[in-house]
This record gives C-alpha cells, structure tokens and sequence, in this order.
C-alpha cells in the first residue's frame, strides 16, 4: 500500500491546452495567460487579477507598490511558511513575528494587535492550507490603526469568508499555484487587487518596468521593474485546471468532510476549528495530535504520506531577532502548533477506501 500525500490533477484538457501552446510556437506570456488571467478574476470576483512566476514575487510586488521599505513593519504569523516573512526583508523592511492562535492555527488577532506600532505599515495575514480568515475582526484592527492588509493567499484559491472569496477581501492578496495546491500551473502565482493603480504599476513591474504600448517601436519604460511574468505554457495548464474548479472544490470538501466525520469525536486528535462565517478550500487536510514525530514515522514506514503543517519561524536562523526582525510575544502556540500538526493525504483521485486506511492507521497509532 502506498498513498501519497498530494497529486496534482492533470487530465486529458490539461494535456491538449499544453500542446496547443507548444505548437503556436508562442511560449512566453500571451494570450493563454490572459485567459487564465480573466478566469481567475471572473472566479474569484475580484477586479484586477495579475498572473506571476510564484506567488512570493507576487507578495514582493505587493509590499512594493504600497512603498514599503526601510523603517516600516509588516506583522507576519510565526506559523507560516518563510517565504511570507522573507519577502519583508527582501524590501528593507522589518517583520514582526506574532504567535497564532491554537485553535485554528492562524494568526492570533489578539497577537496580531499588541505588536501594532507606529511603524507598522501591512498585516501579512496567512490563510494556512486554505482556511478562511477572520476579516471582521481584520478589518476592524485596519479601520483602527490605519495599516494595509496583504493576504498571503497561497493555498486559499475557494477560500470563502462571509460569502467572499479570498482574493477579494485584501487590499492585495497573492496565490501560489505550486504542484501541492489543488489548480497548479507547476510553479506560478496570481495577484489580486482592487486597487487600478496598484494593479497598473505591478503589471508593469513584473514586465520590466514596460508603459503601455502599441508596437515594439513605440516601447517606453516608465519604471525599474524585472521580469515576474508567467508563460502560455504553465497558464494552459492553470486554466484547464480553472474551468474545473469547482468540481475539483467539491471534491476536496467532500473528502475534507469524510475526514471530520470520522476523526471529529478521537479524543487524542484536534481539528483546527473553522471561522463561523468561514468556508475552507482544503488544500491540504490537518489535525494537531500528541507524539506528532512518531505517528509520522510510523505512518510513512507502512506507505502512507503524511507531512508537517507548516514553520515555526522563530526556531530558524534567518528569523531569530536582528535588526530585520522583531519577536512580539512568547510565540509558544507557534511551537505548540509546530510539533502537533499533522498533514493527511489529499487529492482528487484519494477514494473513500484509501481514506479509511489513513484514519484507522492514525487512530490505532494515537
């Protein structure tokens, strides 16, 4: 027996969209991502949607074109993984590393609140492994203190809070699309916004800095930017993948509900709960459990794939306190979080069977 952890879904769409691109001859971006563009914006509902190479440029762009640099802050989840505070650094800035809450391992909005100073300038909320966000209370420490909210959004394609998608809940929020999530270009990332102007000067970031243009005479070059684009080729494989979504959403919350149904009354094992106005995309299913290390062993030794959450960033080198980095709290359900989380298999093609045979290995070995 062997059950993997992830699968990306690539079907026979998937596989003629690709060949489609490599016979034009046109590889780079173009048309294909502009499609795939569109898609994600009609899904999402958002009114600017900005396809990238990953999505950690995508959260660089985003902290760029809000002029964050050198003297502001930016609060990040020590839970999460480190491209999300990396990303701070990368622009001058310094993050401030705040503990997550223990019940939904997401950012601790208490936390989130004592760190605020005068300097801070974004909240980089992380929407872990799909689980929704809590945007009133978000919104109602904004309106408060004054800061802009860039939403690491990389595993929240579906991700719903108060009937909002995620996405369109940010002032600017950024996907990833790496082989683990559920629509994955191979690697990629999207950008969302509402914002004209901030949609318009990351469009030309991300191509070289480029004006608007009718031919490649008449080429300007309003701004420094680089090259952040994403090609015909992964964009075919994202939108064969978009115009599925929500079958591909069903799916995942089916076997996510499976997984709750069965494990939800184990009194060893812990379900991260859910905002109440929240709906979860499950791009990864994960519960917190004693003896974490050993379960994992054990489970991987008989051919289930079984994984951590995420990062306690405080732990690691790059993170420890220094002149780019502040701590502000004990961050121990950081840890906590850290050492007890477990990830179980989840893809489209997981049956019901294999399911079973995940929980009644876990149930016996906890």
């Amino acid at each position: 027996m062997r059950i993997p952890l992830s699968k990306p879904f690539i079907n026979e769409d998937v596989r003629r969209r690709v060949a489609e691109v490599l016979d034009s001859g046109y590889l780079t971006e173009g048309p294909v991502t502009q499609e795939f563009e569109q898609t994600c914006a009609g899904f999402i509902g958002c009114r600017h949607a900005l396809a990238v190479c990953n999505c950690t440029v995508g959260l660089e762009m985003a902290l760029r074109v809000l002029e964050v640099g050198p003297g502001d802050e930016v609060v990040v989840p020590d839970y999460t993984y480190p491209a999300t505070a990396s990303v701070v650094n990368i622009v001058g800035a310094t993050v401030v590393l705040v503990d997550v809450d223990r019940a939904t391992t997401l950012i601790d909005m208490d936390a989130l609140e004592a760190a605020i100073t005068p300097q801070t300038k974004v909240v980089m909320p992380v929407s872990l492994l799909g689980a929704p966000l809590d945007y009133d209370r978000l919104n109602a420490l904004k309106e408060t203190y004054g800061f802009f909210i860039v939403e690491d959004a990389a595993c929240a394609m579906g991700t719903e809070f108060g009937g909002k998608k995620a996405g369109n809940l940010a002032d600017i929020s950024a996907f990833s699309f790496y082989p683990r999530k559920f629509i994955t270009t191979g690697e990629g990332g999207l950008v969302t916004t509402p914002n004209d102007a901030w949609a318009e000067w990351m469009d030309s970031y991300k191509h070289f800095g480029m004006g608007r243009q009718t031919t490649r005479e008449d080429t300007v070059f309003d701004i420094v930017g680089t090259n952040y684009k994403m090609s015909n080729i992964l964009a075919a494989v994202g939108q064969a993948q978009m115009l599925m979504i929500d079958e591909l959403l069903f799916r995942r919350r089916e076997q996510a509900a499976h997984y709750v149904e069965r494990l939800a009354g184990h009194p060893r094992i812990i379900i991260p709960a859910i905002p109440e106005q929240g709906l979860h995309s499950y791009q990864a299913f994960c519960i917190l459990i004693e003896e974490r290390d050993r379960v994992m062993r054990e489970m991987r030794a008989a051919g289930v794939e079984v994984q951590i959450g995420s990062y306690a960033l405080h732990r690691h080198s790059a993170f420890r306190p220094h002149a780019g980095c502040r701590h502000s709290g004990s961050l121990e359900d950081s840890d906590y979080v850290f050492e007890h989380a477990l990830t179980l298999p989840l893809y489209h093609e997981l049956t019901e069977e294999q399911q079973d045979q995940v929980i009644e290995m876990l149930c016996r070995l906890t």
